[in-house]
């Protein structure tokens, strides 16, 4: 079976559970950070979806984000630069402010479209090639997707677990 399609089954399967998690949420929930050494449930969702943008767009497709091109950015009343969430610091994550839930879950589902266009289509040669980072340095492919694939999947299990710390097994059918 080819990667491309491992890792679509492996992300479907996550974002189904994250869907359940995040269903019928409250914004107490939606905001809290259980400590101050915590991500909310908004900012991690935040935070994978920016990841799975960059990754599709930025490094496989040497294309904008959907976060510039489609301008979400805006619609989540933030910069085009704001970053993926990756390296801030406890003070910045209590202090960013979550976008609206509709335009939050919006971005989310247009990620989650771009990815499954994307990842339906890829080629074993794309998954044999390179990906050449920001910093000029080259990765394979097949990690780069790995990457993806783990990132996405350790934050919704931590969306799943703070659902049930809030509201119950919810996210668990």
């Amino acid at each position: 079976m080819p990667a491309a399609t491992i890792s679509l089954t492996t992300l479907e399967r996550n974002w189904g559970m994250v869907d359940r998690a995040i269903n019928d949420l409250g914004d107490e929930a939606w905001n809290a950070q259980p400590n101050d050494q915590s991500n909310s449930i908004a900012w991690l969702l935040w935070h994978m979806t920016r990841v799975v943008d960059t990754f599709v767009n930025t490094r496989f497709l040497s294309q904008p984000e959907l976060w510039v091109r489609d301008g979400w950015h805006e619609k989540c009343g933030m910069s085009s630069d704001s970053g993926t969430g990756q390296g801030m610091s406890a003070e910045d994550v209590a202090a960013w402010q979550a976008p609206s839930r509709e335009a939050l879950t919006g971005y989310y589902e247009a990620v989650k479209g771009c990815a499954r266009e994307w990842l339906g289509s890829v080629s074993d040669e794309t998954m044999a090639g390179t990906i050449t980072m920001p910093n000029g340095d080259s990765r394979p492919a097949a990690d780069m997707l790995g990457t993806l694939v783990y990132d996405n999947t350790v934050h919704g299990g931590q969306i799943a677990y703070l659902r049930g710390y809030y509201r119950g097994m919810g996210w668990f059918v």
